[in-house]
């Protein structure tokens, strides 16, 4: 299954094992040694699992998934692996969203049937019940976070799917940067010029022609607005 796994681990040996066998399988591996490098990972693109260690240096492990389930709105299935085996902290993993608790050691075998099974079940859920919003010849998928031209994947890192999905979900409304900034970046503080990079950005994949937009337009001197009809 060629499918793309975050793993999170800061143990090299457990990471290069663990990646081994993926890659045997056929899976695209990005490692992380810390919750905080696994989220700056996931602003550049989602993967299809997440596998995920406790005890990190500096934000946990129990902190990084609660901030991931509040943040991403998916059903990307995460694995816990760890070497803490005490029911507490099994349940607390499961309540807060993990799909899966693997203590150390396990067998690496045991640990890809696993994965492949919650790909395989994650897949089918997600095909039964997804939501979309169709506009021209795209389909922005609401559960998966990804954006379909006709059948093929358009390619969209974390931060313009986001800039996307609230454009498209207030179609017609015109949008100031300020107001798209603070609420898609979540904060008040920063470069609003990044709005206008993101859009310029987005209008290269999903725009005929990006300097003549039919569905994300400028409203000069009041900022952007989506249509979803086009021209």
């Amino acid at each position: 299954m060629n499918a793309k796994i975050l793993i999170i681990e800061d143990v090299p040996e457990m990471l290069e094992l663990i990646s081994m066998y993926l890659q045997k399988d056929g899976m695209t591996v990005f490692g992380a040694g810390t919750a905080e490098q696994g989220l700056t990972y996931l602003e550049k693109e989602l993967p299809d699992l997440v596998i995920l260690d406790l005890n990190l240096p500096g934000m946990s492990g129990f902190d990084f998934l609660k901030r991931f389930r509040k943040e991403y709105k998916t059903t990307i299935p995460v694995i816990i692996v760890s070497a803490r085996d005490a029911d507490e902290d099994i349940i607390d993993g499961l309540k807060i969203g993990a799909d899966e608790f693997v203590t150390k050691p396990f067998s690496p075998r045991v640990l890809v049937a696993k994965i492949n099974a919650n790909l395989r079940r994650n897949s089918e859920v997600s095909a039964a019940a997804e939501d979309f919003i169709a506009f021209g010849p795209y389909k922005l998928l609401l559960n998966s976070c990804v954006l379909k031209r006709d059948a093929e994947k358009i390619q969209l890192s974390t931060k313009e799917y986001k800039v996307l999905e609230y454009l498209v979900k207030r179609e017609g409304q015109t949008l100031n940067p300020e107001t798209i900034y603070n609420d898609v970046w979540n904060t008040k503080f920063g470069d609003i010029t990044a709005v206008a990079v993101y859009i310029q950005r987005l209008r290269k994949k999903i725009e005929d022609d990006p300097s003549n937009p039919q569905y994300l337009k400028t409203v000069f001197g009041m900022g952007y607005k989506f249509e979803k009809q086009g021209n």
